[in-house]
C-alpha cells in the first residue's frame, strides 16, 4: 500500500511537471511545489492522501491536471474506503472514462449501500454497465493473462456483485420481484454470502420470512473467505428472529441450516466441475498433472511424460532476450536429439496468442509450442526466459533464469545430464 501510494505520487508531480506549456511557468512550479510537499506530509495513509489532494484541487480550481488528481482521488478514497468520496471523485473519473471497470464496481457499490432513493437510479446504470463489460471480458481469449478457470472465476465473482448492486437498486425503488430475480441471480453466478442476505432481504420485504430465513442460511454455511465470523453471528441471529417469526419457535433451524450446507458443498462442487469442463488445469496442486494446449496440434498431458527428463523453455514474442537464447538453446536439443528420454518443450507465456503465430514464422522458429495454461504460477516462474529441468520423479531438478551467452548452452548440458543421471 505504501508502495503503490509513493509510485502514485510521483507519477503525479510529474504531471504536474508538464503544465508548463499550457500555464505559466512560475504557476507551474508553484504548483509543483505544493502538491510534492502536500503528498510528502500524507505519507502512506490513504486518507490523509486523499485530504491532500482536495486541499490541493480547491487551491488549484483551475489547474489543467484536474482529471489526473480526480482519478488520483478516487483511487485514494476506494483505498480509505470513505464511501461519499469514492462517489464523489469516482463518478468524475466514471464521466471521462465510462469503461473503467474497477471504478464502475466501487461507485456502484457506494450508491447502493446508501440505499436512496436518488441514487439507485445511477446505481442501476453503472451496475448494468459493469455487467456489460464483464460479459465481454469473458469472452476475452487472452483471459487476462491467467487460466481459463482463474479468468471465469474472477468474471463470474465481479458478475455476481454487479447483479448484487442492481437488485439492492430495485428493491430501494420498490421492484420486489425485479429484485429477488436480481439477487438469485447473484447468487447462482458466484454463491457468495453477500448475495445469499440480499435474497434474504428481498424475502423479508415481501413477509416471507421462512424463506428469509433459508437464503441466510446460505449465507451462513456458504464458503466464502470473506465471510467473516463477526458476520457469521449477525447471520446467525437475524435467522433465527426471522425463523421464530415465520414459525413461533426456532424448531426445525438445525434441519434448515443442515440443508443449506448440504446444498451449498454440492454447488461447490458443481462448480469445480464447470471449471474442469472450461479448463482442464482448474484446481491443479501438482503442475506435472497439467494439461498444456498447442498452438498447431493436440494438447499434452505433462504426467504422460513420466519417467522422462522434462526441459521447458519459458518464453515470450516480446521478450528480447528469449530471441537472444533460443539459438542456444536449440544447441542444447540438438545433443540429445538421440535420447528418448530427454523431452524439451517450448512454452509459450504471451497473454495474446495470436501474436505467436506470425511470430514463430517471422523468426523461423520451428517445432511445437505449447501455451503455459497456468503452469508458470504452477511452478513460481517470475521471469522469463526461464528453462526448467523436471526430473524423472516429476519433481524440479533444476531452474535456470536468464541466461550467459559463454556458458548456458554447456551448463544446461550438464545439468540434463545430471537429471539422467549420467
Amino acid at each position: 500500500m505504501k508502495g503503490l501510494l509513493l509510485l502514485a505520487a510521483v507519477a503525479l508531480v510529474g504531471t504536474v511537471l508538464d503544465c508548463g506549456a499550457r500555464q505559466p511557468a512560475a504557476q507551474a512550479a508553484a504548483e509543483q511545489q505544493d502538491l510534492a510537499s502536500a503528498l510528502s506530509e500524507a505519507g502512506a495513509n490513504p486518507l490523509e492522501y486523499l485530504r491532500a489532494l482536495e486541499r490541493h484541487l480547491a487551491k488549484y480550481p483551475d489547474t489543467p491536471r484536474r482529471a489526473e488528481l480526480e482519478r488520483a482521488a478516487a483511487r485514494a478514497a476506494i483505498e480509505a474506503g470513505d464511501d461519499p468520496a469514492i462517489i464523489l471523485y469516482g463518478e468524475r473519473v466514471l464521466a471521462r472514462q465510462p469503461d473503467d471497470v474497477e471504478t464502475l464496481d466501487r461507485v456502484a457499490r457506494a450508491l447502493s449501500l446508501s440505499e436512496r432513493k436518488d441514487a439507485a437510479g445511477r446505481t442501476l446504470q453503472y451496475a448494468r454497465h459493469f455487467e456489460e463489460l464483464l460479459r465481454q471480458m469473458q469472452a476475452d481469449p487472452a483471459h487476462g493473462g491467467v487460466t481459463v478457470a482463474e479468468w471465469r472465476d474472477r468474471t463470474d465473482r465481479a458478475l455476481a456483485r454487479a447483479l448484487c448492486y442492481e437488485a439492492r437498486a430495485a428493491g430501494t425503488l420498490g421492484r420486489a420481484d425485479q429484485a429477488l430475480t436480481l439477487a438469485r441471480r447473484s447468487f447462482e453466478t458466484y454463491a457468495n454470502a453477500e448475495s445469499a442476505r440480499e435474497v434474504a432481504r428481498c424475502y423479508e420485504r415481501m413477509g416471507k420470512f421462512a424463506d428469509a430465513a433459508r437464503a441466510l442460511a446460505d449465507a451462513f454455511t456458504v464458503t466464502d473467505p470473506r465471510n467473516t465470523d463477526d458476520d457469521r453471528a449477525r447471520d446467525r441471529q437475524r435467522m433465527g428472529d426471522l425463523y421464530r417469526r415465520a414459525t413461533g419457535s426456532q424448531a426445525g433451524l438445525g434441519d434448515v441450516v443442515l440443508e443449506a450446507y448440504d446444498r451449498n458443498q454440492a454447488g461447490l462442487r458443481a462448480r469445480q466441475l464447470r471449471l474442469r469442463a472450461e479448463d482442464p488445469n482448474a484446481q491443479l496442486k501438482n503442475a506435472m498433472e497439467f494439461t498444456l494446449s498447442r498452438l498447431d496440434g493436440p494438447s499434452l498431458r505433462l504426467d504422460s511424460l513420466k519417467g522422462k527428463v522434462l526441459v521447458l523453455d519459458f518464453w515470450a514474442t516480446w521478450c528480447g532476450p528469449c530471441r537472444e537464447q533460443h539459438p542456444l538453446y536449440a544447441e542444447v536439443e540438438k545433443r540429445f536429439a538421440a535420447n528418448a528420454g530427454v523431452v524439451f518443450l517450448s512454452v509459450n507465456a504471451d497473454e495474446d496468442r495470436a501474436l505467436v503465430k506470425p511470430f514463430l514464422a517471422q523468426e523461423k522458429w520451428t517445432g511445437p509450442v505449447y501455451f503455459e495454461d497456468g503452469l508458470a504460477h504452477a511452478l513460481t516462474v517470475m521471469s522469463i526466459p526461464t528453462t526448467l529441468i523436471v526430473g524423472k520423479d516429476g519433481k524440479v531438478f533444476s531452474r535456470l533464469t536468464g541466461y550467459v551467452v559463454e556458458t548456458f548452452v554447456d551448463t544446461l548440458t550438464e545439468r540434463i545430464r545430471a537429471a539422467l543421471g549420467e
